[in-house]
């Protein structure tokens, strides 16, 4: 069944079938009613020479420039060529066919004065599998993302370039492959295909998709950690967090316990510390923290994917026209900045339990960095400079982007949000932390192979899916293999797919 695009239920999950699994699409039969009135009073406005911003004005610092007709006509081609100013390599499909959804979803409100043909030319785009070349930088997040969004709108007027079937086209070249006509811009088209967040909240919501699957499989690695450092498992107990009252830290403890359950060290009888440090101890609360943000962020995501972020806008009921600000990235860029910070809080904690399983002072009695032979052979010693390397990168992108605005447009857009650079760094951050995660999970394998007890089944499922990808470290061999491998293992999810098969589902 295609997924109705009707301007109120796009949630994170379908636009994740939509971008990366190719689910086809269809806008709702309201929706379009909804467009074709709104286009109705927008062509009766403009008959009535009534003054519209981007639509029969200029934009911008031009905003109180007057187009004549002749003009207005041939004002959305000059408008889509100007903005089309991006620069670098192509983004990755899946961001771009997931901000195509989202604007067909805004226009889905029937408040954005297109005519119905654009819409649903994007909604063949999706559904033929044409998908714009749109470069990744160049969007300050406010206005909309306009550089990159002005790139997909070209293939509106059958230019541009876009990918089809794996193969990089002429914009043209693909829309006739595909069989899909050209509808060309008339009055205000241009102007309702990229004046919002759409590229910056698209990659948003994929990441948020990621980043609560990550930190599930965060939860996995430290029960592994914990148990292989023969943790107290007291400061697990939901009890704890449930007297505290956060919601991330009751959830975040109840799958730990989940992962160690039927480990001998559940039983009491093992000899633990009355207390373990505070990257083991307050994993509940560190990882709970950043799902709480990551909540947040989640619902910010959501309401701006069934948001209407457009100017102008256009009210059919009271034959109103309202300009203002709805295309602002701030509200999704500073949930996102504090998201991809939670994310590189949670590697941090990472890397210190990763230092106790390698450090002999630490380790509760594990062989020096883990090392059969220490002295003679390395072990996992170097292990801990990689992921060091990583959280340094990390940490660097976690300064927020929200807050770097510069004054752009002659000072007509003064304060922008600089969304689209808190997007591409969180990519970035994401990224680092499947490695960083990675090397803490092989290490947590290694320390447990050295345990002679009986682990919980969550983390014997765990250390049973890394040694089909990493054999255990006997004798020092070059680890990058490892370490990529470990990476992309993380970023596939087959771990925390494999212990949900054995434990349930985490919550």
């Amino acid at each position: 069944m295609p997924i109705v695009l009707d301007g109120s239920s796009l949630t994170i999950e379908k636009l994740v079938a939509i971008a990366r699994n190719n689910e086809k699409v269809e806008l709702a039969p309201a929706a379009l009613e909804r467009i074709k009135v709104c286009r109705a009073m927008l062509e009766e406005k403009l008959a009535a020479k009534e003054i519209m911003y981007g639509t029969n004005t200029g934009i911008g610092e031009f905003s109180e420039k007057v187009l004549n007709d002749e003009q207005v006509k041939e004002f959305q081609k000059y408008l889509i060529y100007n903005h089309a100013a991006g620069i670098g390599e192509p983004l990755p499909i899946e961001y771009v066919r997931a901000a195509l959804a989202g604007r067909i979803n805004v226009h889905a409100h029937g408040n954005s004065g297109c005519r119905p043909e654009i819409t649903l030319t994007l909604v063949e785009m999706l559904n033929k599998g044409v998908t714009p070349v749109v470069c990744t930088k160049g969007s300050v997040g406010a206005s909309g993302d306009l550089a990159p969004m002005a790139q997909a709108a070209l293939l509106l007027m059958g230019e541009g370039e876009a990918f089809l079937n794996g193969e990089r086209l002429p914009g043209q070249e693909a829309m006739r492959r595909a069989g899909i006509e050209i509808p060309g811009l008339q009055a205000r088209d241009g102007l309702a295909t990229i004046n919002g967040s759409n590229v910056l909240t698209a990659m948003s919501a994929l990441h948020i998709y990621d980043m609560e699957r990550f930190l599930k499989q965060a939860e996995i690695a430290a029960a592994m950690s914990i148990e292989a450092l023969l943790g107290n498992l007291k400061p697990y107990n939901t009890k704890l967090h449930e007297l505290r009252g956060f919601k991330g830290a009751i959830a975040s403890a109840k799958n730990i316990m989940k992962v160690i359950e039927g480990s001998d060290l559940t039983t009491g009888k093992m000899k633990t510390k009355v207390q373990d440090a505070y990257s083991m101890r307050s994993t509940p609360q560190v990882i709970g923290a950043a799902r709480d943000a990551i909540a947040y962020a989640r619902s910010q995501v959501e309401i701006e994917l069934n948001g209407v972020g457009d100017n102008p806008i256009f009210i059919p009921e009271d034959k109103l026209t309202l300009t203002g600000a709805n295309f602002q990235g701030t509200p999704v860029a500073l949930p996102m900045d504090m998201a991809g910070a939670a994310i590189t809080m949670v590697c941090v904690l990472a890397e210190r339990r990763l230092n106790r399983l390698t450090n002999p002072a630490l380790s509760a009695g594990l062989p020096d960095f883990l090392a059969h032979e220490p002295g003679f052979y390395s072990g996992l010693m170097l292990s801990q400079y990689t992921a060091d390397h990583l959280i340094v990168e990390q940490r660097i992108l976690s300064a927020p982007a929200s807050i770097q605005s510069i004054p752009a447009a002659a000072d007509q857009e003064d304060f922008v949000s600089m969304g689209l650079n808190t997007a591409l760094k969180n990519g970035q951050i994401l990224d680092n932390a499947y490695g960083i995660l990675g090397i803490e999970f092989m290490a947590a394998a290694q320390a447990l192979d050295f345990r002679q007890f009986t682990p919980g089944k969550g983390t014997q499922k765990a250390r049973e899916v890394i040694r089909k990808h990493v054999e255990h470290l006997e004798v020092d061999r070059p680890l990058y293999n490892d370490h990529n491998k470990m990476k992309a293992l993380v970023k596939s999810g087959e771990i925390l797919e494999e212990v949900e098969k054995v434990v349930g589902k985490l919550g």
